[in-house]
Formats: C-alpha cells, sequence, structure tokens
C-alpha cells in the first residue's frame, strides 16, 4: 500500500506543469510575498494608535525591528531547507510561521506580546521573500525568468502605497488590530492557490541535509548586526559601549560561521555557491545597490517636506515618482535581457544613469522645483530598476538547481542588509548636519532650512551606487539556460 502511494507520489512530482498551474503557482507564492511585503509598511501609520492603546510607547520601533531582524535572518536557511525537503512544505512553513505571528500580533495585550509576534512574523515572512524568487526559478529558465521582474517590482511597489494607506485607515477607523487579522484569509487563499500545483515540483537535494550549528550562528551574527545598526545613532551613540559590544559580538559569531563553513561536512552555505565569483560580485551589487535605494526611499521623504514644504502625505504621493520609475525600469529590464547576449550592459547603463541624476538631484537640492525633483527621482527608479532582474538571473543562473535555493537566500538576505546598512549610513550623515533620523522627518518638517545636508546625502547615495555598479562590472556574464527554440538574443559580439 505505502509502495503503491510512493509510486502515485512519484507519478504527480514527475508530471509536467501546465501552463495555467505554473500560473497558480507564481500567483499564489506572489500573494504570499505581497502579505510578507505589506508588513513592513502598513504597521507605521498605525504605530501612534498602538502606543496608545497598548502602552509602553518608548518600544514602538522595536515593532519594526522585531521583524526587520528574524526576516534578515533566516533567508539563507529558508533557501537550504527548501532546496532539501521541496519549496512546497517550505512554503507552507513559511506561511504558517508568518500566520502565526499575525495571531499573536493581533491578539496582543501589551506592547512586548506584539514585539514578539512581530518577531515571529518575520521568521515566516523573512523565508517567503526568498521562497518566491526560488520557486519562480524553479518553473521558468534564465533566459525567460527576467521577464517575471516586473510582477516581484510591481508587488513591492503595491505594498509601498497599499500598507501605509491601509495601516492609517484601520487605525484611524476601525482597529489597529485588523492589520494582522487582514494576513488570516489571505494567507489561506495563498495556500489553497499553490497547494496542488506545488505537489509537482521536484526536491532538489533530496540525499542532503541542514547544518543546524551554522544556521544557529548565521542567526545571531544577523540579529546582533542588525541591532547595532538600529542602535547607532539613536539610542545609544555610534562609539558607545552598548553599539560597540553588540558588534564585537556580532563580529565573534560572524567568525565563529565562518570557521563552521569550513569545518562542516555540508555547511549551510555551500563553499561552492559562495566561491563562484557571479554569485559574489552579483550579490555584493544586490547589497550596494539596495543600501542606495532604501536610503533614499527614507530620507527623501525628509527633504520634500524640510526643503520643500510638503506635507506629510504630500510627499507620500510625490513618493510615487521613485516607486513607478524601479517597476518601469525593472520591467524594462526584464524584457530586454533575453534579447542581449551581454545582458549586464543593461544594469550598468541603468546605474551610470541613476548616478548621474542622484549628482544631478545633489547638486540642485537647495534651489530645485518639485517637478524637477519628481523627474529626476523617476530617473533614478527607472536606473536602478533595470539592476534587480540582472543580478537576480545571472546569480540563479550561475548555479545548478540543487543549490537555486540557497544561492537566491544569500541574494535575498544581503539585499535585505542591505537596506539596513542603507538607512544606518545615511542616518549617520543625516546626525553629522543635526537632521532628523529615519522615521522622524514629519515632527521636523519646516525645521530645517538648509539644503546642505540633503545634497550630502544625495551624493553618497550616488556614492554607494557608484561601488555597485564596480560590483557589477566585475561580475562575469555567463550565457543564459533557455529552451532551445527560443530567439537568438542580439547584440552578440
Amino acid at each position: 500500500m505505502d509502495q503503491a502511494v510512493d509510486k502515485q507520489a512519484v507519478a504527480a512530482a514527475s508530471a509536467p506543469l501546465t501552463e495555467s498551474e505554473k500560473n497558480a503557482i507564481i500567483g499564489g507564492v506572489l500573494l504570499s510575498m505581497l502579505l510578507a511585503a505589506l508588513d513592513q509598511t502598513i504597521v507605521a501609520p498605525a504605530m501612534p494608535t498602538i502606543g496608545r492603546s497598548l502602552g509602553h510607547a518608548e518600544y514602538l520601533p522595536w515593532i519594526v525591528t522585531g521583524y526587520l531582524l528574524t526576516a534578515t535572518a533566516v533567508a539563507p536557511l529558508y533557501g537550504k531547507i527548501s532546496d532539501v525537503h521541496g519549496r512546497r512544505p517550505t512554503v507552507y512553513a513559511a506561511i504558517l510561521i508568518f500566520l502565526a505571528g499575525s495571531l499573536v500580533s493581533a491578539l496582543a495585550p501589551n506592547m512586548f506580546v506584539l514585539i514578539l509576534g512581530r518577531a515571529i512574523q518575520g521568521a515566516g515572512g523573512g523565508g517567503l521573500f526568498a521562497l518566491t524568487q526560488t520557486v519562480v526559478g524553479d518553473l521558468v529558465p534564465p533566459r525567460e525568468r527576467a521577464r517575471y521582474a516586473a510582477w516581484f517590482s510591481g508587488t513591492w511597489a503595491v505594498a509601498s502605497v497599499a500598507g501605509p494607506l491601509l495601516g492609517g485607515t484601520f487605525a484611524e477607523h476601525l482597529h489597529w488590530s485588523l492589520i494582522f487579522w487582514i494576513n488570516i484569509p489571505l494567507g489561506f487563499v495563498a495556500m489553497a492557490i499553490i497547494n496542488k500545483p506545488l505537489k509537482k515540483l521536484p526536491i532538489a537535494a533530496k540525499n542532503h541535509s541542514i547544518d543546524g550549528l551554522g544556521a544557529l550562528l548565521l542567526i545571531v551574527a544577523t540579529a546582533l548586526l542588525l541591532l547595532a545598526l538600529n542602535w547607532g545613532g539613536s539610542a545609544y551613540p555610534w562609539l558607545s559601549p552598548e553599539v560597540i559590544g553588540v558588534l564585537a559580538c556580532s563580529a565573534l559569531f560572524w567568525g565563529a560561521f565562518a570557521l563552521r563553513l569550513t569545518r562542516a561536512g555540508e555547511p549551510l552555505i555551500s563553499l561552492e555557491v559562495l566561491g563562484n565569483p557571479i554569485v559574489l560580485a552579483g550579490t555584493l551589487s544586490m547589497f550596494l545597490l539596495q543600501a542606495a535605494s532604501v536610503g533614499l526611499a527614507v530620507y527623501l521623504p525628509v527633504y520634500l517636506q524640510s526643503i520643500l514644504g510638503l506635507t506629510a502625505s504630500e510627499s507620500g504621493i510625490a513618493m510615487l515618482g521613485l516607486l513607478l520609475g524601479t517597476v518601469g525600469g525593472a520591467a524594462s529590464s526584464g524584457r530586454l535581457i533575453p534579447r542581449f547576449t551581454h545582458y549586464k550592459r543593461i544594469a550598468m547603463v541603468g546605474v551610470i544613469f541613476a548616478i548621474l541624476c542622484m549628482g544631478l538631484l545633489a547638486f540642485v537640492a537647495g534651489h530645485s522645483s518639485l517637478l524637477v525633483v519628481e523627474v529626476l527621482t523617476i530617473c533614478i527608479g527607472l536606473g536602478t530598476g533595470t539592476t534587480f532582474p540582472v543580478t537576480t538571473v545571472s546569480v540563479q543562473n550561475a548555479v545548478d538547481r540543487m543549490h537555486l535555493g540557497v544561492a537566491t537566500g544569500v541574494l535575498t538576505f544581503l539585499r535585505s542588509l542591505g537596506s539596513a546598512l542603507g538607512v544606518a549610513m545615511l542616518g549617520a550623515v543625516a546626525l553629522g548636519f543635526g537632521l532628523p533620523l529615519a522615521g522622524e522627518g514629519v515632527e521636523m518638517a519646516g525645521h530645517v532650512v538648509s539644503a546642505e545636508p540633503f545634497a550630502m546625502i544625495f551624493l553618497v547615495a550616488a556614492g554607494t551606487l557608484g561601488l555597485g555598479l564596480i560590483a557589477l562590472t566585475l561580475m562575469p556574464e555567463k550565457e543564459l539556460r533557455g529552451h532551445v527554440d527560443d530567439p537568438a538574443p542580439i547584440l552578440a559580439e
């Protein structure tokens, strides 16, 4: 009987997926990714209401920090787990953990339980980011994969716009707990959509194991690093014993993790993957480009309010230019990649364009109109948006199927870490000029009259983009795998 069941399971897994099943899987994982993305944006507008309702408002930042710490730390772990145990059970586990965190958050009687719930949410949400791209990597060959980049960018854009609107509406007119309750039905819908077709995805590395000690070392090292970046310049001075102590502890755990990679029989992150020059350069470029992009997105509203005199809601609307530009850049890049032999040049041209626009924004920061700022930020978004499909496809194309989850997890991990570093880095520049930290711009609107600190912030962001361009330039190109009947790429030398 058991053998018959096993044969049926094998037959189901080996059956080819139809186009409708592929679309159902992609739609389902994108919906799950939207859940995780929304929970990074929906909470901020409701935080004052939550503080008044639960008390201990001094711990409000941890509602965001708790999610960020766990979401970033677990991303590489999910990639490895999905390679060993299969995508379906791993995606299900990530969604269920996320929904459990949502339930704890919605029912939280006090601030500390809410922070715990957010940390649980992050432990699931971090996996959803990595697994979504990994599943698409399973379904679509690299030459075609970039076409889906617009869907990923569009998902983030929807979360960036809808999150604050929903969060503010729920907190003001209904109840703040609805920002967590809404996840429950959407999560079960996503699971229902992907349930049957995901069974057909084969397990990439059945006979491999997971290094539990290595996973623990990575999670602790990452959490400590992010904690130091979050504390530095806000809760404590950068050179305070608290920040230096946490950074030192993080360094020790990173050292122990590096040692474990060389000693473990099967390390959490394969040395073959880490030693791949495409993976190394691609993930490093994504890390730097994301640091500049997120850092700009955090301090641009402060500039719009402080220098151009916009209100908080007006500056939020003005941010749509950057978001839509990023989506447009990713969509254009994704469509062009299959047609170019030297597809890396698409991202290089995009980054160069973004650097020039960022430098021009710094030059005109003190005497610019809203129209000029909007045009420049749209152009910056277009330029940086081209990099996301190129780096993702390049990294996934560089490894075999057995390591697809690990490589995608590392890329997601460094992208999230770059976001945190970018906010901290530009936060240090802001503090040096007496500007508010990230998230405090609304309270300071109208109080800053000098554009000099913002010009410096934009220049630092441009310099970071420049470092990302260098890493991108050093990334080797490998011919994209694809269908034999695909049209030949153009512009081949």
